[in-house]
């Protein structure tokens, strides 16, 4: 992909600098180190069972379906689910962790039985949001899971469109126990992790707190009201 340019650059930081009355900063910003840090106390000390705990609770606040599942009847959860709600087309992920959760041989399975299942693929371009746009199911694997929050984190790839988790009518989370973390703290502390190590992060990071929530016209709360109208996460116990 080509890369673009800026142009007038220095010129538009040195007029900015003139507005603020000051000279201008050519020297990267040193972080502060604060004293005080509470958000590194919230659920500290936890195990990963008692985040599991904490995200239970907060799911049945955010209008979200939550399951416990093994990865011996993930593939039959997954077939109730996507059975109780008549689902005839399902988009997912390009992720390594279908494979390694045994659902691509679940998804020929069910592809056999008439579901329409596509898997997201960069070579085809807009033909994925647009499969996306009319799928009754979309199916992404979490990166992270806040568990004050109730919250799924999915880093974006070129396998990892994020329409899957926007456009569907239905959107089921897979979260591995481990992915599991207190809250907004350790996602963002990760994400800045990235950077430091890698010199980049995703192009689209998306934080998914259950099916929207609104209630704009006369205080009467609406779920699904943009994106999917129902969430469902499964929380496999992967170690």
């Amino acid at each position: 992909m080509p890369t673009g340019s800026i142009q007038h650059k220095d010129r538009f930081l040195d007029q900015i600098a003139k507005s603020l009355g000051r000279p201008r900063k050519t020297t990267p910003v040193v972080r502060p180190n604060w004293k005080h840090q509470p958000q590194h106390e919230v659920f500290k000390g936890y195990n990963q069972d008692q985040l599991v705990d904490v995200l239970v609770e907060q799911c049945t606040k955010i209008h979200t379906q939550v399951e416990l599942v093994t990865t011996k009847n993930l593939q039959e959860v997954l077939r109730n689910v996507i059975a109780g709600w008549n689902a005839q087309s399902i988009i997912s992920w390009d992720d390594p962790r279908i494979k390694e959760y045994e659902l691509d041989a679940f998804f020929q399975e069910i592809f056999q039985a008439g579901v329409d299942v596509h898997e997201w693929n960069p070579a085809v371009g807009e033909e994925n949001i647009k499969f996306a746009e009319q799928a009754d199911i979309g199916i992404t694997f979490a990166d992270m899971t806040l568990a004050e929050s109730g919250t799924v984190v999915l880093f974006s790839d070129q396998g990892k469109g994020r329409s899957v988790s926007l456009l569907p009518t239905y959107y089921i989370a897979v979260i591995p126990k481990s992915t599991i973390v207190p809250r907004m703290t350790q996602a963002t502390s990760y994400i800045h992790q990235m950077q430091e190590q890698q010199g980049t992060v995703p192009s689209c990071i998306n934080f998914i707190s259950g099916p929207s929530n609104s209630a704009d016209i006369e205080m009467n709360l609406v779920v699904g009201v943009h994106g999917p109208v129902k969430a469902y996460y499964l929380i496999v116990e992967d170690k």
